[in-house]
């Protein structure tokens, strides 16, 4: 069924602005040629994320700031097993879905490891490339609040999921 979803809601949406006499063809291509810039001016942001995190991946200080900062994140109730999880997944997806199949990997997917690592990345979102797509094009330039409280509410996020996980 799921297979179905997008293949009918691009057939409703032709459908719809049929009916509504708008050109679709034409719509689409006026916000892909307006796309063009937006991608330019936000391509040095993503650039610039995605070197620190895999220099930080590959020089090994993920792995000792996870193994310094896991006594306060075992008594926050998230395993040792992932740690660098959380650390790593407000900064980058594709870095943390690695770390996700190499627990699935090691551990099993029933494990409550494995578990709690699913839920993890599913309540929690990639905070530094958000903020740099969203705020690059806005007016607001200072995130001295936005950062900080995103950071707390994924951590808040990670121990809740782990904590709900116990019971699952």
């Amino acid at each position: 069924m799921s297979a179905y979803v997008l293949p009918i809601i691009f057939i409703s949406l032709f459908c719809y602005c049929s009916y509504k006499k708008v050109g679709v063809y034409d719509n689409f291509v006026k916000g892909a040629k307006k796309s063009i810039p937006l991608i330019v001016d936000i391509f040095p942001y993503i650039a610039s994320i995605m070197i620190a995190v895999a220099l930080l991946r590959a020089s090994g200080l993920t792995s000792l700031i996870a193994s310094a900062l896991s006594p306060v994140f075992n008594f926050l109730g998230i395993p040792t097993e992932l740690v660098e999880l959380v650390l790593l997944r407000p900064f980058t997806g594709s870095g943390s879905y690695g770390l996700l199949e190499s627990v699935l990997q090691t551990y099993g997917p029933d494990s409550y490891i494995s578990r709690c690592a699913c839920v993890i990345l599913g309540c929690s979102e990639t905070i530094f490339y958000v903020t740099t797509v969203y705020f690059s094009q806005t007016k607001v330039k200072r995130l001295l609040y936005a950062i900080p409280v995103a950071l707390v509410c994924a951590v808040v996020g990670s121990c809740f999921a782990c904590f709900i996980c116990k019971f699952i």
